[in-house]
Parts: structure tokens; C-alpha cells; sequence
């Protein structure tokens, strides 16, 4: 350490020994201007004072917190106050750990799933959409599957609010049910199997019936699932007289002005209205979103709708 007047100062060497960093990385903060020298000895060798100290150790820190050298010249310049600087770096770290922490979600999946090369770059895309891409996916998927339809407008928006709400720290299996739902979406026969399905949906309300899906309509047919599960569960058959009256009173709940219940016609109608509404991946669809969302799990009901089904044909009799 050598002094000027009162004022003591610090070769690069002195500097490297007090704050532990190398002396080449000085000389380098030194030669882009981040750390001008105080003065110089008559052999031409830099000192730096206690001020260049401190400025150094600030240098130091902001570059440890990944900080580019641009930034932090702005820094020393007084063109950004360091809280200034702090947010935007927040804000790109936030975003750099959500895309680590998907890329780390991946890579499970990839493991788990035993991926080949092609699935592994299409889940990496499909894991890596922000939140606006992943519900205007299904916003398209929707709209493709129910535009031009006569629906019920309040039981279809329904169907369309609920979106995929991924976590900022998925766990593997939100990551393969949002994989696995974007590729259900994406998929031509899914979406000409829902596409059906809105179709009915439209005739049925041309029809006169009530497709509104209230919250009464999912209670009884909640009901109707429950009897149908629990005679599946005993082992009885859908021909039997339990069947018998499980169909009956479905077919008097469901049947529209101007038709019979008892009608064997009507009875086959109904039993294919309710098949063409019971497809498994349909509910698929629902039991992915909820994985992702986090909703409770809920049992499947497409063994119990095809009991009812079998049991709504088998009360109509042998066909003429």
C-alpha cells in the first residue's frame, strides 16, 4: 500500500489480496472502465483508493447475482439506482427458474415415460406454452368443435371456462396429463368425436329437450349412475328387473312432449342417445384438466352409463 498525501492507495495486487478475487479479473473491470484507476505510479502501474475498494466490492457482488457488465456500468454511472436494477433481475430470474423447473418436469416425464427422440422435442414444446397459449389452444379446440351450433349457451361456456391452470412447479404427472390433454385436443378423431357430440347436443336441443346440463339434471342423472354402479358392483345384469326399472324411470324423466316413455322405439332412441354421449376419452378429457388443476379425482363413469345403456335397450325389447 502506498500513500498520496493522506490518502492511501492500493495496487491491483493489494486489491486481488484484500477482496479475493483475481487479478486479471481487476485488470479486466479496470480496462472496460468499470474500475478507473485513482492514480498511477511514475512507472505506470495503477492504484486505486478506498472509494475504487468499495466500488470494486460492488462490482463484485452485482456480477456474482448474474448482472451483465452493461448493466452494472449503468449502475456506477448513476443511469439505474441498484433497486432499479434488482427488479428487472428478479423478473428475468423468476422467469429463467420457471423455465428450468418445466425443462426439469420434462425430463421426469421423459424418464418415466421412456420417450422417443420425436415425443421428447413435441413435449418439450407443448410444456414449455405460457398460460395464454395452453387456454387458446383449447379456446380453438372448443370453438372448431361447436361453431355454427344451436347450444346451450350457458352449458357451453361452462364446458369452455374451465382451462389448464399448470403449476409454476409442476409435479410429473401435471406435466404428462397437460402433454397428454394438448395432444388429445390436437387430435382429428377426438375432435370429430366432441364435434358429434355438440351435434346431438344442438339436434336434441332443436327438438325441444332440455340440454341446459342444471345443476337438478346432474343430480338425477348422478343418481340414475349411482343405482346403475351399485347393480354392476352386485354383479346383476342390465336385462334384469332392476334394469327394468332403472330404464323405465330414465325414459319418463327424459322423454320429450309428444312421446312415450313406454314406446319400445323410443326406449332404442334413448339408449343411443346416452351410447353417443358415452364415450371414455370424452371423460378423459375432464380427468386430465383435473390432474392439472389439482381438482379432486372422481370416479369413472362410463362402466355405469354402459349398464344404463344396456339396460334403457334391453327394456325396448327384441327389435321388429
Amino acid at each position: 500500500m502506498t500513500a498520496v498525501g493522506t490518502t492511501a492507495l492500493f495496487t491491483i495486487g493489494e486489491l486481488a489480496k484484500r477482496t479475493g478475487l483475481p487479478v486479471k479479473t481487476i485488470r479486466f473491470y479496470s480496462d472496460e472502465g468499470l474500475l478507473p484507476p485513482t492514480d498511477r505510479t511514475p512507472a505506470g502501474y495503477r492504484l486505486y483508493d478506498t472509494t475504487a475498494l468499495a466500488r470494486l466490492e460492488l462490482v463484485r457482488t452485482l456480477r456474482e447475482l448474474g448482472i451483465g457488465l452493461t448493466d452494472v456500468s449503468s449502475v456506477l454511472v448513476s443511469e439505474a439506482t441498484v433497486a432499479q436494477l434488482a427488479t428487472r433481475h428478479v423478473a428475468a430470474l423468476d422467469e429463467q427458474i420457471r423455465r428450468l423447473t418445466l425443462r426439469r418436469a420434462v425430463l421426469r416425464a421423459v424418464a418415466k415415460r421412456g420417450s422417443e427422440p420425436e415425443e421428447v422435442k413435441l413435449m418439450n414444446k407443448l410444456a414449455s406454452m405460457s398460460d395464454d397459449e395452453r387456454k387458446r389452444l383449447l379456446d380453438e379446440f372448443w370453438e372448431e368443435v361447436s361453431s355454427g351450433l344451436d347450444l346451450d349457451p350457458e352449458f357451453y361456456q361452462w364446458m369452455r371456462s374451465a382451462k389448464p391452470e399448470l403449476p409454476e412447479d409442476p409435479t410429473p404427472e401435471q406435466l404428462e396429463a397437460w402433454i397428454e390433454l394438448a395432444e388429445l385436443v390436437r387430435d382429428a378423431d377426438f375432435r370429430r368425436l366432441i364435434r358429434g357430440m355438440s351435434e346431438r347436443h344442438s339436434a336434441a336441443r332443436a327438438e325441444g329437450a332440455d340440454m341446459s346440463g342444471s345443476q337438478a339434471q346432474q343430480e338425477q342423472w348422478s343418481a340414475w349412475n349411482a343405482r346403475a354402479q351399485a347393480e354392476l358392483d352386485a354383479g346383476t345384469p342390465p336385462d334384469s328387473a332392476a334394469g327394468r326399472e332403472l330404464a323405465a324411470d330414465i325414459a319418463r324423466a327424459s322423454a320429450p312432449a309428444g312421446r312415450d316413455a313406454d314406446d319400445p322405439g323410443y326406449r332404442r332412441e334413448l339408449g343411443e342417445h346416452i351410447a353417443s354421449f358415452n364415450d371414455p376419452r370424452a371423460e378423459h378429457y375432464w380427468r386430465l384438466l383435473g390432474i392439472i388443476n389439482g381438482w379432486e379425482p372422481f370416479p369413472s363413469q362410463v362402466a355405469a352409463a354402459t349398464w344404463i345403456v344396456e339396460a334403457v335397450r334391453a327394456s325396448a325389447g327384441p327389435a321388429a
